[in-house]
């Protein structure tokens, strides 16, 4: 059974920092683009942060610097690690995986940054 389940939300700080965890199936995590996504209430879903098969990374302007993605092939687990949050990175977050038109995501996990 294809998978992918999200884990390490929460509730922080302004400032504060967070990891999130993707764990996946094994037969979809390798050779697989790997990303992050978020959504906001009332906002379409954008692209957080990917990290292809190749090792390449892209980011979204808006957490450059302040967020890693990276990828532990063993383990078939997807991180990212959040830091310097803002209010305005609160949603929740998606891990999606991708090999040509084959796309999975997860069910998400929610980030709150709020004092």
């Amino acid at each position: 059974q294809v998978q992918l389940v999200e884990s390490g939300g929460g509730l922080v700080q302004p400032g504060g920092s967070l990891r999130l965890s993707c764990a996946a199936s094994g037969s979809i995590f390798s050779g697989y683009s790997m990303g992050w996504y978020r959504q906001a209430p009332g906002k379409q879903r954008e692209l957080v942060a990917l990290r292809t098969s190749g090792g390449s990374t892209v980011y979204a302007d808006s957490v450059k610097g302040r967020f890693t993605i990276s990828r532990d092939n063993p383990k078939n687990t997807l991180y990212l690690q959040m830091n310097s949050l803002k209010p305005e990175d609160t949603a929740v977050y998606y891990c999606r995986s991708q090999l040509g038109n084959i796309i999975y995501w997860g069910q998400g996990t929610q980030v709150t940054v709020s004092s």
